[in-house]
């Protein structure tokens, strides 16, 4: 199931990957149907036995394709927009199954929310849960929804994705959260029912998650004692996945394992939202070697991708293996790969260690299927990436190349 080299063509599933680059152009992203769902199944599996919520973060990566996979899978869905509860609902996932989440949810996105019925918000401020009452009223009904604590827990993480410190924007301080919980049971159009905990992104170790949950339930039986009635611990996500060959992480199974211990033991219904670790090795980014260049010893590999496609390099200065589509036994060559966009920062890799490369030759930008089309931009007027969605022997397109008309639409002159 995984991307590999068979007979030198690098593949997955049953498709060679430098067919599809011929045949739709580059720079494209590639998902693979079948990873996506066995990292599902993986979460589903580790769960079973008691009561569940699986909710994909859409963040990590919204393509209507991909969201209809999960959604076939019986996923629910963790969402941080009303875009992307639309998103949802057009791939044919059910409201119903939807947890709410984001600092700054807007009137309108809450209306659009209650009025399709989602299953719970997460709020993160006494400031929303007056708006949400408020709103709830005026619409004639009661919103179910759960408190994300800020546990103050470190999550060893890029500091741009740690949401669980006292200085990161996210959730409400430990030191006031029952005090919060009182007030938001007291107001008539909302249903107190759960504690939800997010504490960062890309956690390599379980030890964080194990922490921040060990605070949760402590939380829990504080406001359970206190008559609230608590019925679901929201676990947040934030497992990681292996983007540098040396890099270690615990699997689903185990990371799961290790919390379920913990929840086993409270009765509660256990809702997790991964999203990295169930999208970002199941997508690869084709791009086109476009020239090489040395400077005054420094050989730099010009691609027709940039930071407009993946800005995680450029932004969190992050490690994507990239790999040849056709094995090359040409000589090991040290060079940065780096893309069209006007900015020295637009570099998908820096000294690295490749065949030598020419022009015309295909690459595959691996682990990028989380994180990479969803923060994608039109910087330097540059169209988006088509993305291809592969499923046994079969690739169909999931997503248009964006046009130079795409890039005005919606202007004038």
């Amino acid at each position: 199931m995984n991307y590999e080299y068979r007979q030198g063509r690098f593949c997955v599933e049953a498709v060679d990957l430098a067919a599809v680059a011929d045949q739709c152009g580059t720079p494209t992203y590639v998902y693979s149907a079948g990873m996506i769902r066995e990292r599902y199944q993986a979460y589903a599996n580790a769960f079973k036995g008691i009561s569940h919520r699986i909710c994909y973060a859409v963040k990590a990566n919204s393509n209507l394709a991909v969201l209809a996979v999960l959604a076939r899978q019986g996923a629910g869905f963790d969402i941080v927009s009303g875009g992307e509860l639309y998103r949802v609902l057009r791939a044919g996932g059910n409201a119903a199954n939807v947890v709410f989440s984001g600092v700054g949810k807007s009137v309108a996105e809450i209306e659009y929310a209650l009025e399709q019925g989602v299953h719970s918000f997460n709020c993160e401020s006494y400031a929303e849960i007056e708006v949400l009452n408020r709103v709830a009223g005026l619409a004639g009904k009661t919103a179910s929804i759960a408190l994300r604590v800020n546990p103050d827990v470190n999550p060893v993480t890029h500091e741009y994705i740690s949401t669980g410190l006292r200085e990161n924007k996210f959730g409400i301080d430990m030191s006031v959260i029952e005090s919060a919980y009182e007030h938001a049971a007291s107001q008539p159009h909302l249903k107190v029912t759960g504690v939800s905990c997010h504490i960062g992104s890309q956690m390599l170790d379980s030890a964080p998650m194990v922490e921040a949950v060990e605070r949760l339930i402590a939380l829990t039986l504080r406001l359970k004692a206190k008559g609230l009635p608590i019925d679901h611990l929201d676990l947040g996500g934030g497992l990681g996945v292996k983007y540098e060959p040396q890099e270690e992480t615990p699997s689903i199974a185990s990371a799961v394992a290790a919390m379920r211990k913990l929840v086993d033991q409270t009765g509660l219904e256990a809702v997790v939202e991964p999203g990295r670790s169930i999208v970002a090795e199941a997508g690869v980014l084709l791009t086109r070697v476009l020239y090489r260049k040395n400077n005054g010893g420094k050989e730099f590999v010009i691609v027709d991708a940039a930071m407009n496609d993946l800005i995680r390099p450029s932004l969190y200065k992050a490690f994507h293996e990239i790999t040849p589509l056709l094995e090359k036994d040409t000589p090991l060559q040290e060079v940065d790969i780096v893309g069209p966009v006007c900015e020295s920062g637009d570099w998908l890799a820096k000294k690295r260690t490749l065949p030598t490369l020419e022009s015309g030759d295909l690459l595959a930008v691996k682990t990028a299927g989380a994180y990479g089309f969803g923060m994608a931009s039109n910087y330097n007027s540059r169209g988006r990436a088509a993305e291809v969605l592969v499923d046994g022997d079969n690739f169909r397109v999931v997503r248009e190349r964006e046009s130079w008309q795409d890039l005005i639409r919606g202007e004038s002159a």
